[in-house]
């Protein structure tokens, strides 16, 4: 059974990247001529997003290869490990943000408005067609949606940066600059804990969460001639493929062409979960554990 696969817009991407290049070294260096952490914690946030889109497109290419002898799956979980590790970057960036921005809190120092407006200004302008250029990837791929996140996430903060910039050019209250960095880094965590949920999931090979495998046992063991479902393993391999293997009880010793005629059966069960890839064990007579779940402590 053929597997499609996304194909990620390279030139789209390639662009991104070099915007992001551009937003990140023009608001280093104006958040440390104008005194802004605000302004800073975005540059370094969009660095994390030269990363994310980097990793994203190399995870991407991998995704593509063939399988092979030694890489029977080929490198179709490259993409779940980009998304795992670029929503990691983000969490340890926020509470490196919090951290910087707690031991400012009560020392404002002084910092020019007019640099925060101009840059943030165009960091949003910049950050907005990025995300633009991904959003078609990113609704196919967990992985190029981590990375749209980063930017979306980018974009909306330095929002908050130009707001600070202007209240900073009219009131002179510079504390509000500390204030929106802790809020971005609120926001970071906020934005990437779901993504870090699924693919560690997946990572994990945990159960998909649509997958109910009790329930999927009680309508194979309906099946005449089967008794029941039993040592099952379900896991994700990616955002798309879905497995399940497990062993099945037949009530007669039947012919090998009649258990392909219940396998049908089960196929087109599994086929209503979005299980794609299955590896089904008959067993006649045979002495054994019979659990839904296989004890760890049998081997």
């Amino acid at each position: 059974m053929g597997h499609a696969h996304h194909q990620v817009n390279s030139k789209n991407l390639a662009i991104t990247v070099i915007l992001n290049i551009i937003i990140t070294v023009g608001e280093l260096i104006g958040g440390i001529l104008s005194g802004s952490m605000a302004l800073i914690t975005d540059a370094v946030h969009n660095f994390s997003d030269v990363l994310a889109l980097v990793i994203s497109y190399v995870a991407n290419r991998l995704a593509k290869k063939e399988p092979t002898t030694q890489q029977t799956y080929g490198y179709r979980r490259s993409e779940i490990l980009a998304a795992f590790v670029n929503s990691v970057t983000l969490i340890v960036l926020a509470f490196f943000i919090l951290y910087e921005a707690s031991s400012r809190l009560f020392m404002p120092r002084e910092i020019k408005g007019e640099i925060v407006i101009y840059l943030a200004g165009a960091s949003i302008i910049l950050n907005g067609l990025s995300v633009l250029l991904i959003r078609k990837d990113a609704k196919n791929s967990m992985n190029m949606r981590s990375a749209m996140l980063h930017l979306f996430g980018d974009m909306i903060t330095s929002i908050a940066v130009l707001i600070g910039g202007v209240i900073i050019n009219i009131y002179s209250w510079y504390a509000i600059d500390t204030i929106f960095s802790i809020g971005i880094a609120c926001y970071l965590l906020y934005m990437s804990w779901s993504i870090f949920k699924d693919s560690l999931r997946i990572l994990m090979q945990f159960t998909p969460k649509h997958i109910d495998v009790e329930k999927i046992s009680s309508e194979i063991a309906a099946i005449p001639g089967i008794n029941n479902l039993h040592h099952v393993h379900c896991w994700q391999l990616n955002d798309h493929d879905y497995m399940l293997e497990g062993h099945v009880d037949i009530s007669e010793d039947i012919t090998l062409s009649q258990f392909e005629e219940k396998l049908e059966v089960v196929r087109k069960i599994l086929a209503s979960y979005n299980i794609t890839h299955i590896n089904i064990q008959p067993e006649y007579n045979v002495i054994d554990n019979k659990s839904l779940i296989h004890p760890k402590h049998e081997q």
